[in-house]
This record gives C-alpha cells, structure tokens and sequence, in this order.
C-alpha cells in the first residue's frame, strides 16, 4: 500500500462505476425534504489501488454502522442507504466520486474517504458545496490549515501528535536505557512523515542523535539498499513511517539484512492485526511499537456491540482500526444530526461539532475551530504474538513494556 504527495486541487473528473453497500436502492432520487424518503449518505473509499486493505476495512465500518442504525429505526426515523464509490486510491478520481455523489447521486450526506492524501481534495469538493464532512482517516496538519468549516477527523489527534505518548515513552527511560541514535526513513506521505518529525523534534531536542533520515518515493518496492543504509547507521532507535505494504516490505529487508533496533516504532502497517503478523511472520513483531486510535479491548460507549456486528456480518477475526475508525466517523455525523434534529441545514452539524465532545467506540472526540481533534493516541506494541495496548496505562491491556533483541551492524 503506498502513496504520493497530493496534485494540485484543480483535478480532472473521470467517470467510475458505483458500488450499493447495504439494503435498498442506491439510485433512487431522494430529496431532504421528503421526511418519508431514505437518508442517502454517500463516500468514496479507496476499495482498489494502493489503500485498497484500509478502503476495504473502512467500507466494512460503515455497512456496520448502517445495519446498526436501520435495525434501530434509522436516523431521524427514515431508513440509510448508503452509495459508495470507488476512487482506486487516485486523487482525481475521488474528486469526480465527491462531485457525482452530490450532483448525480443526489446524497443528503457526506462521509470521508481513506488517508490524507485522498481527503485534501475530497473535502474541498464538500467545502464548496457546505456540506458536513467528517473524514476517518487524513491526520496530515495541513488538512486542517485552510480554514475549512465543514471538516472534522474522527480520530483523537493530528499526525504530527500520534507520536507524543511514544516519545514521552523514551524520554521517561533511565539514561542506561534511553536510546542514544535514532533514525528515520519514511515513506513520501502527508501522513508518515508527520508522525516522524513530531517524534524526531521531540527527542532530538532531548539530545538523541538522529543518524540516518530518508524519505523514500511512493513506488519503492524493493527496501533492501535503505535496510542496509539503516543497518550501517546503527541506531538504537528506529522510527519508520509507513502505510501498509511498504511496512511490511521495509521490515522483511530488515530481517534479510540482519538488524533488529532496540527500539522500534513503526505507523499504520502494526494496526492491522492479522493481516500485519501474517505479512511479517508472528516471530519478527515482537517489540514493534506504533500510534492506534482503538483496541478492541477498549470499554468504550457501543463498542462491545461494533464487535458483535462486526462478527455476525464478517466472520470471528478481528476488525482492522481503520473499521473501527469509520464506525466512529458515523457515529460523530450521527451525533450531530440527533442533536440539531434535522439534515437540512448542514452548517448547524458543523457548528455543533465544534462545541460539544462526541462519545465513540474510540472514547470521547472534540474538536478546535479547524476540525482538528484534540485528544491522545493509544500506543501499541506486538508482544507475544498480540498486539496490547501500553500506553497511557488506565488504558493499558498488558502491564509490561516489552523490548526487542537487537542485532549490532557488523
């Protein structure tokens, strides 16, 4: 799974077919107005293409969500239907998805597509239309630098924050223990390289040395030349920004190489479960730490019954954060449209986010005037096999901190 940088927001349109998710009809006219009618909320998610494994995981939130809400009664009493396009990870695409949802479509609502790159112009098309957009995953700071009043992230914090508890972690470990170097290669990503620098600017200023730093092009797939040149730096630290497919690849060259940090922290790619420990091999997580935004663990309002649902309509393994992730974004579009009581004026939801704080299956979420959040990550870590929540304790799933075996360069 990989990225690049976003294109200019002026985007080409291009044509793409239209997926139904759910029960009922995806291209039936419904007007707000019609109190009677279906509430359409459409989204494009990137169910091909690079981002396709957290596309796909998203997609799945949301049908949780929807078969959730209908079963209840609907929202505001009228049945969701939800239309969900493709956008095959491409940034044109999920323009023309955006604008064909709205003018051709005909959706009442909005929900956000996959990853920062995708949801900097895909929330301009929402913008321009003043329509609400809460997006489940597009952490990069400067989505919220463009005095947008419509956009909100469902997660608890900016990228450039995901990495606080992390960076308090080492900076917290007696000096016998602390890291001395530290090295940062990532993947050219709105998203990745965030989370470094608020990590690196955090333990730099602390005094550990940063001795290798590289931001890798979005088509690398072959990670052995950058595995060797972290391997020759030595760091007792390494800090890697990835999405899925280049974290996995990048920690199969490590292997190949022989060189295991003392400390390892890695984005995105450990969240995803199975799928991670599968891509890997169980023996070579152990250790690994990184930023998440739930756990199936957490007491949270509704997400005993997320996983329940989740279960009865997808099979006993557990769900991907970025399921998660999108379950949470309805539930904040949700809260707004209980608490306004209508869909019609779509600036009284936005305004509504920004003062008051929304329960989810991922704890309490609020908001500054940008629609950035304003909370705290979990942290991570592989241990045994499973990923465990360590950090902030009250949170914690395991009650130790474990440390991978490192191997020295030679």
């Amino acid at each position: 799974m990989r990225a690049t940088r976003m294109v200019p927001a002026a985007l080409a349109a291009l044509a793409v077919g239209v997926v139904a998710v759910g029960c009922g009809s995806s291209s039936s006219s419904n007007g707000s107005g019609d109190e009677n009618a279906p509430i359409k909320i459409g989204a494009s998610l990137p169910l091909t293409g690079d981002f396709s494994e957290p596309g796909k995981a998203a997609k799945q939130g949301y049908q949780v969500w929807q078969q959730q809400v209908n079963a209840s009664g609907g929202l505001l009493g009228r049945k969701v239907n939800m239309v969900v396009r493709d956008d095959a990870s491409d940034q044109n695409t999920v323009v023309a998805d955006y604008n064909a949802l709205i003018s051709r479509q005909k959706v009442n609502l909005l929900l956000g597509t996959f990853s920062s790159l995708l949801n900097i112009p895909a929330s301009s098309v929402a913008e321009r239309n003043r329509m609400l957009y809460v997006e489940p995953a597009g952490g990069a700071p400067e989505v919220f630098d463009r005095g947008y009043k419509y956009l909100f992230f469902a997660q608890q914090a900016t990228a450039d924050h995901q990495g606080d508890l992390f960076a308090q972690y080492i900076l917290s470990l007696p000096p016998a223990q602390r890291p001395k170097t530290a090295a940062y290669p990532s993947l050219d990503d709105p998203f990745a390289v965030p989370v470094l620098d608020g990590i690196r600017a955090k333990l730099e200023k602390a005094g550990i040395k940063t001795v290798y730093k590289k931001v890798y092009p979005a088509d690398t797939q072959n990670f052995d030349a950058i595995a060797n040149s972290v391997k020759a730096a030595n760091p007792d630290l390494l800090v890697h920004g990835a999405t899925f497919a280049d974290g996995v690849g990048f920690i199969r060259a490590l292997n190949k190489v022989g060189f295991q940090p003392k400390y390892f922290f890695q984005t995105s790619a450990p969240s995803f479960a199975d799928q991670f420990s599968k891509g890997v091999g169980e023996n070579n997580t152990q250790g690994i730490f990184y930023a998440v935004s739930w756990t199936p663990d957490a007491n949270t309002p509704g997400n005993k019954q997320f996983l329940d649902a989740y279960h009865k309509m997808f099979g006993n393994t557990t769900p991907a954060e970025d399921a998660a992730d999108a379950y949470a974004t309805a539930q904040v579009m949700q809260a707004a449209i209980k608490a306004v009581g209508g869909i019609d004026d779509q600036a009284k939801l936005a305004d509504w986010l920004r003062h008051n704080t929304v329960n989810t299956i991922l704890g309490p979420l609020k908001w500054a005037d940008t629609g950035a959040p304003q909370g705290q990550f979990l942290i991570g870590q592989w241990q045994g096999g499973q990923s465990q929540i360590v950090l902030p304790k009250p949170a914690a799933t395991s009650d130790q901190i474990v440390q991978r075996q490192a191997t020295a360069a030679g």
